[in-house]
């Protein structure tokens, strides 16, 4: 009964996510962290979950969703087909709500995409989507990835460091940023450890 009830709760909580999560993946992390952070997964996983979606194909909120599922579950004490299972209901739920709003946009949009209510409706929404993206980044800058410089001075100052480096490299010099997380990963093994 335990395991159908997380089952549940995963594909509520993502469905949820999919519904509301405007802005594309990098919208959505600030929304899965809040969700599922203190219930199911660590900061140190969902971390690592920021990592690996990124480094992996495919949308990093679809990515999250799959580690996020199976990670709830792996905690959870549940075996590896549990666990499989877990992360394709929280990808099905997250991708749901699009799949069945988009069918339902592409009818109506080709009929009113000109009307003054919804280039209003667009207007309002950029501003949400730039406050999300602000959110997910202001909640990844955080003792685990930065430390402090109390704790470890020179972990604190070499990932400000690389922060600044990384986006400088890819806003101003447009290096290409599947490089620039290869040569920060680089950096950080040889600088940290």
């Amino acid at each position: 009964m335990d395991v159908v009830w997380l089952y549940l709760q995963l594909f509520g909580t993502f469905f949820l996510i999919g519904l509301f999560g405007f802005g594309g993946g990098y919208g959505m992390l600030s929304l899965i962290q809040t969700k599922v952070m203190p219930t199911w997964i660590t900061t140190a996983q969902f971390t690592d979950i920021v990592a690996i979606s990124q480094m992996t194909p495919g949308p990093i909120g679809i990515n999250s969703a799959t580690y996020c599922g199976y990670m709830a579950c792996h905690n959870a004490g549940m075996g590896t087909a549990a666990s499989v299972l877990g992360s394709t209901i929280a990808t099905f739920a997250l991708v749901l709500p699009s799949l069945i709003l988009m069918i339902i946009i592409a009818k109506l949009f080709i009929k009113y995409m000109n009307t003054p209510t919804v280039q209003s409706i667009f207007t309002g929404l950029r501003p949400a989507v730039v406050g999300l993206l602000a959110a997910a980044t202001l909640l990844l800058c955080n003792k685990e990835n930065f430390s402090t410089p109390s704790e470890n001075p020179w972990q604190f100052w070499i990932s400000i460091g690389l922060f600044i480096v990384t986006f400088i490299g890819t806003k101003i010099f447009k290096v290409n940023p599947i490089k620039m997380i290869a040569m920060a990963g680089f950096a950080g093994l040889l600088l940290l450890y």
